[in-house]
């Protein structure tokens, strides 16, 4: 299946949907990678917290490890920010997984301070040619500003909590004026607003599942998401969406779902600790 793609602020390419992997582990992990990898996706999320890195280097060995097309995502725990410690921890991911196309910053971890030392050696890493593109996770605009500030570098991407409930309207305009790609985890939001007249509308109009109206939504605000399902069925729904599109009242019948407490995981940024 054809995913198109965008283009990131250093030059290179994202596809514009991918694939999630938190929280599987083990088999379970290997197996659906490899599902995916097969199916068409070509982006592939994982983390180091995640504790799966192994299982999708496993995956991704046994699929065509030096794909062009292939992106292969990480991310740097809080517990190994600073300059050296960031890159013993890229070359742990690394040999867990086999390869690493865009490194990311988990979270900013603002109290602890780290951040920016931590960016500092990511963008050597890329300098030096390790790494294809650096990105963060979680960072709200002030973070973003920081850290490129005290290296001149932008980061290419920010994965974000993002879905109806939490459209995140205003760090997407912030991206937007940056020059940086909005990712989103979390896409679907658990399904709450599946039933909602704004999703199950066009999903009767247009003949699609809810999370595959949900999953377009986020394609036209040119946001990433990055929908997880060990399901093949599942899998092959979610990246079947790019062959209709929502028309500009649909779109704001969704965002409109937006609600002020309707961030579901990981809490404020700036006070969040993910170690």
């Amino acid at each position: 299946m054809n995913i198109p793609s965008l283009v990131m602020n250093d030059g290179t390419t994202l596809p514009a949907l991918g694939f999630g992997t938190y929280p599987l582990k083990g088999s379970d992990a290997t197996r659906s990678v490899s599902t995916a990898v097969d199916m068409g996706y070509r982006l592939i999320d994982s983390a180091l917290n995640y504790e799966n890195e192994s299982d999708v280097g496993r995956a991704i060995a046994e699929a065509d490890p030096q794909d062009a097309q292939l992106v292969v995502t990480t991310k740097l725990p809080g517990r190994d920010h600073g300059y050296d410690q960031t890159i013993r921890s890229f070359d742990g991911s690394l040999e867990r997984l086999g390869r690493i196309d865009l490194y990311l910053i988990h979270w900013p971890n603002p109290r602890h301070g780290r951040y920016v030392d931590a960016w500092r050696a990511m963008v050597e890493l890329q300098r030096e040619g390790r790494v294809r593109s650096i990105g963060v996770s979680n960072f709200t605009e002030r973070h973003l500003h920081e850290v490129a500030e005290a290296t001149g570098v932008m980061p290419s991407v920010n994965q974000i909590e993002l879905h109806p409930e939490f459209p995140q309207a205003a760090l997407r305009g912030v991206h937007a004026d940056l020059g940086v790609l909005t990712e989103s985890w979390s896409p679907l939001g658990e399904g709450r607003t599946f039933a909602d007249p704004a999703v199950a509308g066009p999903a009767a109009k247009y003949g699609r599942t809810p999370a595959q109206i949900v999953l377009r939504w986020h394609v036209q605000l040119d946001a990433v998401p990055l929908p997880k399902s060990s399901s093949a069925e599942r899998q092959r729904e979610n990246l079947d969406v790019f062959d209709f599109a929502l028309t500009q009242a649909e779109m704001a019948a969704i965002t409109g779902l937006g609600r002020p407490d309707g961030r579901l995981w990981g809490g404020d940024p700036e006070t969040n600790e993910e170690m």
